[in-house]
């Protein structure tokens, strides 16, 4: 039972870590997957298979080196000198997604709840601040929560589509992208998803000394990830190609279904995106407490009060140039995670 418990919280965290805001809003979906036609559900299926492998393998490699933060993992697959060079680049680039995070819990506050921005901000910072005080459990227990909500709306999406004229859209849509930009696609969303879990995936991995336990967790997490990204792909292609005007296309659907379903839809957004926020902000304060042997506390505390200031004069240009580099290094990521030898499954 003891071994259950375990498999579910990293089938969850993984799950959590993996589907953010970006996911939540459908926009990655429609980006990574939709737009290129039915082509996107053979890629989902792709990118699926690479979650549960290459997820598993990044955790068990973190268990075998017991691995303090991403900046072990990365000297494994980088070498000791680029892999500091990664692992500082990481750090900038988890930074800014911090600050984006930051930003936009503000803007659901004062767009859907009546708070003022500011307002939003410093109760997310709070709450941040004081779950990050109990470790990875937090993680854990927050992720225990938000991703069977994730599932329950996931299901009540799937449900309301089937009833949809055209719910088989999915499987004739086409698309005036190039194969190659389709079948790219999947190996940069897993590569930029997972290079970007390792942040809270690779301490996790170093905590859990059971293998089994580790394993059968990246499986589960890894279908829940695929299911609710074919889901999600099936109700956009529905809605294709209207759907892409919507910032928030997964809100447009959202909207037709029950006012009780779009206030769970406006929690997951929220807790998507602070999900994503503690993820972060956890893997940050690891790397520089190895580095500076500060108080983890007060560096928890820097963090968020140099992100609440970047989230007031916005973030975006720098984001900008950073995703590019950031993508083109978690392909190398990916690449070098395929060929890592070191651990088998």
């Amino acid at each position: 039972m003891k071994r259950t418990g375990r498999v579910l919280q990293v089938a969850l965290t993984y799950m959590g870590t993996v589907v953010g805001a970006g996911f939540a809003s459908g926009q990655e979906i429609l980006q990574f997957f939709t737009r290129f036609g039915f082509i996107g559900a053979l890629s989902i299926l792709l990118s699926t298979a690479m979650f549960i492998w290459l997820g598993a393998k990044m955790m068990l490699i973190a268990n075998e080196i017991s691995a303090k933060s991403y900046v072990d993992l990365n000297k494994v697959l980088f070498g000791p000198r680029y892999g500091q060079l990664i692992s500082y680049f990481m750090l900038v680039v988890l930074l800014g997604v911090t600050a984006v995070m930051l930003a936009g819990a503000g803007s659901i506050f004062s767009e859907h709840l009546g708070v003022s921005y500011q307002s939003g901000l410093l109760v997310t910072l709070f709450a941040c601040f004081f779950l990050l005080r109990k470790g990875l459990n937090a993680i854990l227990t927050v992720n225990a929560i938000v991703v069977p909500i994730m599932l329950f709306f996931t299901v009540l999406v799937m449900i309301d589509t089937l009833k949809t004229p055209g719910s088989d859209r999915w499987l004739l849509l086409t698309s005036d992208y190039s194969p190659f930009a389709a079948w790219a696609s999947p190996f940069l969303y897993t590569a930029f998803n997972l290079s970007m879990a390792q942040a809270v995936l690779v301490p996790l991995g170093a905590e859990i000394k059971d293998r089994k336990t580790i394993i059968v967790g990246a499986w589960i997490g890894g279908i829940g990830i695929g299911f609710m990204l074919l889901v999600g792909h099936i109700a956009l292609s529905v809605h294709m190609p209207g759907i892409t005007q919507f910032a928030i296309p997964m809100g447009g659907i959202a909207r037709q279904l029950a006012q009780s379903v779009q206030w769970i839809y406006i929690f997951l957004i929220f807790s998507e995106i602070f999900t994503t926020l503690i993820a972060d902000v956890y893997g940050l304060s690891l790397q520089l407490q190895e580095k500076l042997k500060w108080p983890r506390e007060l560096i928890i505390l820097l963090i968020l009060l140099f992100c609440f200031l970047l989230s007031q004069v916005g973030f975006g240009v720098l984001l900008s140039t950073l995703y590019p580099i950031f993508g083109l290094i978690s392909l190398g990521w990916l690449v070098l995670m395929i060929r890592q030898q070191q651990t088998k499954l």
